[in-house]
């Protein structure tokens, strides 16, 4: 190798050294310590902004660098709110959960509460998913009215709650209608009871009634069907469900009791509640 070669093979090298060493600095993240008012200020104005992930990094970097700052505390708050609003749920769910086992007699401990039920709230998908969203949801919900009655999140959570339970019992009947149309009539019957049983405030009990009539029609229960129909005219008298109901069994040939013409007694519906679904 003459001198110019070696002269030639010493710059490439060197040139390649610093290229590694520029990249890698490049690469690094500087950790810049900044003053905790100074980052909360920045995490708020990305909020304002609409930017709800990048000021979630935000107070999420108070924590990080102010670990035991008041500061923290309501960032940590602000984190779970950041990201719900980003649809970030899972990270909200987390940031709530972690501000309620630190902070649990805290003042904002009922709002932490609410963030993870809505969090789970907003996951939930149609009935024709798996329900453990909507279960979650349920739960949490529940767990807001349980604890924080009389506070506002509790009265937004009862409403959810309708709104969940309504949603699960719709699951029931998309299941059971299943069963229903391929012939699997007392699976059905089970599903539609469960709606009875379960979620018996929900918009689905007409329909429930109704289609445990169908069933048992087709089993050729009629006496069962005739009283479940009498239990779907007395409390739904002018529901739709109910004149689906008198016309199947008028179609049928089996006679239908007037619910009119029954115990006024809810004693005597309970009795018979109790005994066609006990």
């Amino acid at each position: 190798m003459n001198f110019l070669t070696r002269v030639i093979f010493v710059l490439l090298a060197a040139a390649l050294l610093l290229g590694c060493q520029s990249r890698r600095i490049s690469t690094e993240t500087v950790y810049v310590e900044r003053e905790v008012e100074t980052i909360y200020a920045a995490a708020i104005e990305q909020m304002e902004r609409g930017s709800y992930g990048n000021a979630a990094d935000q107070f999420d970097e108070v924590e990080r660098q102010h670990p035991y700052s008041e500061w923290a505390r309501r960032a940590m708050l602000m984190a779970a709110y950041s990201n719900y609003e980003a649809g970030n749920y899972e990270e909200a769910i987390s940031d709530a959960e972690r501000f309620i086992a630190l902070h649990p007699g805290n003042r904002s401990a009922p709002y932490a509460y609410y963030l993870v039920a809505i969090s789970h709230f907003e996951q939930i998908l149609d009935v024709g998913r798996d329900q453990q969203a909507t279960m979650n949801a349920l739960n949490a919900l529940e767990q807001v009215v349980r604890r924080y009655p009389n506070t506002r999140y509790a009265q937004d959570a009862r409403l959810k709650i309708d709104m969940t339970r309504d949603h699960l019992a719709g699951k029931e009947m998309s299941i059971g209608r299943w069963y229903l149309r391929r012939g699997f009539y007392l699976a059905a019957i089970n599903r539609f009871r469960n709606v009875l049983e379960n979620y018996e405030t929900t918009t689905h009990v007409p329909e429930a009634l109704h289609r445990i009539v169908e069933s048992y029609v087709a089993l050729g229960v009629d006496n069962e069907a005739t009283q479940v129909a009498s239990v779907l005219g007395y409390n739904f008298p002018g529901s739709e469900w109910y004149e689906d109901t008198y016309r199947l069994l008028t179609e049928e040939g089996i006679a239908i009791p007037n619910p009119d013409l029954q115990p006024d007694n809810p004693t005597y519906w309970q009795r018979l509640m109790d005994r066609l679904f006990g």
